[in-house]
């Protein structure tokens, strides 16, 4: 078996799968800190799916997309977090 079996047979259809459990947590989160991480996990998983996309079609430029993807999400992940924090002192 190749990598490239490897991937479409099992790594995108585990991804998938993961993904759609992540969009029901972020649905039924009970609380906002719940969604914020589940965003956050679904970001990195399609940080994930670019990265297989990228080694399937042999195409290095994807990489430098999901390097771009991490950064935002990283900072939009922080930023909300920082929001929360000061909109709880606040109350």
């Amino acid at each position: 078996m190749t990598l490239y079996y490897l991937l479409y047979f099992f790594a995108l259809p585990v991804n998938c799968i993961a993904m759609i459990l992540v969009f029901i947590r972020i649905y039924k989160g009970p609380t906002v800190f719940d969604r914020i991480v589940a965003l956050d996990l679904l970001i990195t998983m399609g940080i994930g799916s670019i990265a297989i996309y990228s080694i399937i079609t042999k195409q290095p430029l994807f990489l430098d997309v999901a390097m771009i993807l991490a950064l935002i999400g990283f900072l939009s992940t922080v930023a909300f977090s920082y929001y929360l924090e000061k909109r709880k002192d606040n109350d």
